[in-house]
């Protein structure tokens, strides 16, 4: 070859070089760049697959990888298989990113999980209390501790996605995820917006989608918007505020979560003075999009679209054409994609929406897809496999059960009961949730509902109580004492631990938020005869005041979660109460809505009651 071939040749090889440079495959570039780049070179059918999410029992490898699928996720309750474990999950994981790999972009998807209260879907994670009784610790640090050892947990499985924080103000304990609440109080809820920076990590300038590295997870602020609102407390009802409450009441903490580099966005299923949130283009784009200046991108809720028509999927292309337009970028869709991918591209070729429309909500998914080192990074990481039910996490998890706890009654005649005596020759136990960590835990767990059982690992109250006690001490335990039992004993003194049962979203609405019979009963047939202390295990404040005077003390436990030795830390003396009310505790039901500021406040325990043994009488 000679001097002159030698040369061309080299031209052409560096010509070519230059045209096979994707811009969008260099982390040195920056991210908007990156974005752009491969927005350019994307079809429609590629930015279609990006904003649709599927559940995985309707995914695989060739679903994705013909469809672009640009997100997979887990309902409640959805795994692989029971109890799997982190072996299963991350070769799950893998296999569906495989087919997007597989892409002609190679576009990594995005796998998203609810982790409400810790990894909550995923046999033997640890269980944290939920959001209300975090809400009255008061405590920023302590969840945003919380949110580190939640996104550990979540990449030991491979997933980097998760469904939280819910920073919804609950104006109304009626509303079945009234525990998904930090606080009736916005100013709570904004403070407790840090969890964002455990699950996320810390920006290193504000208002800008971030995920720190590896060991964190994409947070989801959820949901947009006044869902803790609706009329009579009941879910996905409709929220009659005006424009200036809304904003005081229920956007405030969005302010928060942008600022702190919240990455995802979720639409409520709840109206605003009778619009559906999923079809409110001036909250979602005008106001959301533009006023707030959120750059990460907005998801639909679990079929959110859906649900814009009366009843549910009555015109499903005009729910997408309402959605979309509204501002949402990813739907959750999440089993008929088949229909939706083909109807949202014919929308778009027909211009009913525009390619602009398309083309704002694929750069946000990019965005957080590029920003969070997906494109890097698309495998489970084997590294942090331990991480699932760490030690460590059960320690933390016990200690906000600690900090969660708020007494609300000690002692009758001024004579306290507690602490208790750990030294006590005998005691008893009764009441249905003591030995069940189902239901201490709540909805949310493993399943979407929850469940009764030992339907993961973990302390229930009486292992707590029996750990704490002397070896000298007998331990007598009944779940449904008839009366006379607790008389027949001789105990010293009754750990009552009664409540409700697990329930999640609509299922848990209620318009008299009682107790379940056989927790009155236990009640009124034990603490009549010996001295006795409640653990009442609930998801919000529910009717108690008949049943207050029965007892000698009373102890508001929300729903703890897998670390029911935080319990017996603090009722055995071994730390003092500290928790104080993140919601108002109404009288009766025909108060509500009853919040504090109200003109019309008179509660039975106000917001931010809460005793100490130190000094309660």
């Amino acid at each position: 070859m000679g001097r002159r071939s030698v040369i061309l040749f080299c031209l052409i090889l560096s010509v070519t070089a230059v045209f096979a440079y994707d811009l969008y495959k260099d982390p040195t570039q920056d991210v908007e760049a990156r974005v752009q780049d491969l927005l350019k070179r994307m079809t429609l059918a590629e930015k279609v697959g990006q904003m649709t999410q599927i559940e995985r029992t309707v995914a695989n490898y060739s679903v994705i990888k013909d469809y672009y699928i640009g997100s997979i996720l887990s309902g409640g309750g959805s795994v692989p298989e029971p109890t799997a474990s982190v072996d299963t999950w991350q070769n799950m994981i893998d296999h569906f990113q495989a087919g997007a790999i597989d892409t002609r972009l190679q576009i990594p998807m995005i796998y998203g999980i609810d982790a409400v209260h810790g990894h909550n879907n995923v046999y033997g994670a640890v269980i944290f209390p939920h959001n209300i009784g975090l809400g009255c610790t008061r405590e920023p640090d302590l969840v945003n501790r919380i949110g580190a050892a939640t996104a550990l947990e979540v990449r030991a499985t491979g997933i980097p996605y998760v469904f939280a924080p819910c920073i919804a103000a609950c104006r109304d304990p009626r509303w079945g995820r009234c525990y998904e609440s930090y606080s009736e109080d916005t100013d709570v809820v904004r403070s407790m917006t840090d969890i964002i920076y455990g699950l996320q990590g810390v920006p290193e300038s504000p208002n800008v989608p971030f995920v720190k590295d590896d060991s964190k997870v994409a947070a989801c602020a959820k949901h947009y918007l006044g869902d803790g609102g609706t009329t009579l407390g009941i879910n996905e009802n409709n929220t009659v505020i005006d424009y200036k409450d809304l904003v005081k009441i229920h956007m405030a903490q969005y302010f928060d979560a942008i600022r702190k580099g919240v990455s995802t966005i979720m639409v409520s299923y709840s109206s605003w003075n009778g619009m559906k949130m999923h079809a409110n283009k001036f909250l979602v784009t005008k106001v959301l999009k533009y006023q707030l200046k959120f750059q990460g991108f907005v998801i639909s809720d679990w079929q959110g679209i859906d649900r814009i028509t009366s009843p549910a999927d009555a015109n499903y292309t005009f729910s997408i054409l309402a959605g979309i337009n509204a501002g949402i970028d990813m739907v959750m869709v999440p089993m008929n994609y088949t229909f939706f991918i083909p109807e949202l591209t014919r929308l778009v070729e027909e211009g009913y929406i525009n390619m602009h429309r398309i083309n704002d909500a694929v750069t946000r998914i990019l965005r957080v897809k590029f920003q969070m080192g997906l494109f890097e990074m698309p495998w489970a990481d084997r590294s942090y496999s331990n991480y699932l039910g760490a030690q460590e996490h059960r320690s933390l998890a016990r200690e906000a059960v600690r900090k969660s706890l708020v007494l609300l009654k000690n002692g009758k005649d001024g004579n306290p009961l507690l602490p208790l005596n750990k030294n006590a020759s005998k005691i008893i136990v009764v009441g249905n949730h003591a030995d069940d960590i189902g239901r201490q835990c709540g909805g949310w767990t493993i399943t979407w509902q929850g469940s009764n059982g030992t339907i993961t690992n973990g302390t229930t109250i009486l292992e707590g109580i029996k750990n704490t006690v002397s070896p000298n001490t007998e331990v007598i335990y009944e779940p449904y004492p008839q009366s006379g039992f607790a008389k027949s004993q001789g105990a010293e003194y009754a750990i009552v631990v009664i409540g409700e049962p697990p329930y999640a979203e609509t299922f848990g609405d209620s318009l008299n938020l009682t107790i379940p019979e056989e927790g009155i009963a236990t009640i009124q047939n034990v603490c009549t005869e010996v001295k006795c202390v409640v653990i009442l295990i609930s998801g919000r404040p529910v009717v108690i005041e008949p049943y207050i005077p029965l007892t000698d003390a009373f102890v508001a436990a929300w729903l703890p979660g897998s670390e029911g030795n935080g319990i017996a830390d603090v009722i055995f003396g071994d730390y003092d109460f500290q928790g104080t009310l993140s919601h108002t505790w109404f009288k009766n039901v025909e108060q509500l809505p009853m919040n504090v500021g109200d003109p019309h406040y008179d509660p039975l325990f106000p917001f931010g009651f809460g005793l100490k043994m130190t000094s309660s009488r």
